[in-house]
């Protein structure tokens, strides 16, 4: 009585669907920094490919999410109360946001860049603090050992990804503006404050507990990336001082919050390439795809893109060969992730519907 053609998924795909990473947007926040910094650096066919690319991958990841909710909503649950899965949930923040901005700066479409930055704020306060009281009130937890990892450093990100493109978009909120830019640096001013709070525990993990190759995950870049998307709120209030009186009066304390935001990036940034090859070439730990690594991706086009607003922001512009460099690392970490995403697939996924 069968066509021949099984109507459910076949299990290899039920099975992908039902592990989905929460932090699965890291995708969208990585194709779309590459995709600006590109623009930026005067490439806008390479700026618009990836815009439209990246249409696809946030649409195509809400409706795995979707069905993931539909199908397996235990799971769904479980990973929200998971101290080392529950924040990868906030890369829907930041990847919406960053799509904001990828539209806003490659297309020029503000209102589809404001629809999403209000997106973006809703998601920021639901999954923000649904994740954070979830976590502080279960009942059994785990050590600070098996429950931090660089991906904490999402929350940082996301608080971020929002001020980043309010403050980009504040000039068509009209009689608004002062309000939009004060709500932009409150989450700039709050992003930061969690980010000492938080890489303060990674800090002490990685000094004063053993660490294996598999610690080191690739979320570690997040080390990095969170204090270079700090960098490029601070330069974009920076420039939108202007038109708020606050932000002008702070000026001083933006720009040296702002510089030291870009050091603390750049520290980071040997320290992280040392123990990749310790992880890799030393302890000889194998490369391959994980959808973590896009979040390892995504530091290296934001600072590209952070240092080339600095550099503007603050009238720097021997270091603007930084960031042409740091573009090219990012393209070329970009393709060879995406390379191993396109084989992971079609080693993973069946070609033809299975038999019932």
């Amino acid at each position: 009585m069968s066509s021949g053609i099984g109507t459910a998924p076949p299990a290899s795909a039920q099975s992908g669907l039902a592990t989905m990473h929460p932090a699965s947007f890291a995708l969208v926040m990585a194709t779309g920094i590459v995709s600006i910094a590109a623009q930026l650096h005067g490439l806008p066919r390479l700026a618009a490919a990836l815009l439209w690319v990246n249409i696809a991958f946030y649409c195509a990841l809400w409706m795995l999410t979707g069905l993931r909710v539909v199908r397996f909503p235990e799971r769904v649950a479980a990973d929200i109360a998971h101290h080392g899965r529950s924040v990868g949930f906030l890369t829907t923040v930041a990847g919406t946001c960053v799509l904001g901005n990828q539209v806003w700066i490659v297309a020029g479409a503000w209102t589809a860049a404001a629809g999403l930055w209000t997106l973006g704020v809703l998601l920021w306060a639901v999954i923000t603090y649904t994740v954070f009281t979830v976590l502080t009130v279960k009942a059994e937890k785990p050590t600070l050992a098996e429950g931090i990892n660089g991906g904490w450093l999402i929350a940082i990100v996301a608080a971020q990804s929002v001020s980043v493109l309010g403050a980009q978009l504040a000039n068509g909120f009209g009689l608004y503006v002062e309000h939009v830019l004060f709500f932009c640096l409150v989450m700039w001013l709050g992003g930061g404050m969690l980010y000492i709070w938080i890489i303060s525990l990674i800090f002490y993990r990685y000094t004063f507990l053993i660490m294996s190759p598999a610690d080191l995950s690739p979320p570690y870049w997040i080390n990095m990336g969170a204090v270079a998307i700090s960098t490029l709120a601070g330069a974009t209030l920076i420039v939108a001082a202007p038109h708020s009186s606050l932000l002008s009066d702070l000026l001083p304390f933006l720009k040296g919050f702002t510089l030291f935001f870009w050091a603390t990036a750049t520290w980071w940034i040997p320290m992280l390439v040392i123990l990749g090859i310790w992880r890799h070439i030393y302890r000889r730990f194998p490369l391959q795809y994980d959808p973590l690594y896009w979040g390892a991706v995504f530091p290296l086009g934001m600072y590209a893109v952070c240092t080339f607003r600095l550099a503007n922001a603050l009238d720097l512009p021997f270091l603007l060969i930084i960031p042409r460099v740091f573009l090219y690392v990012a393209l070329l970490a970009w393709s060879l992730t995406m390379i191993g995403l396109v084989r992971h697939l079609a080693t993973h996924l069946p070609l033809r519907p299975v038999q019932p």
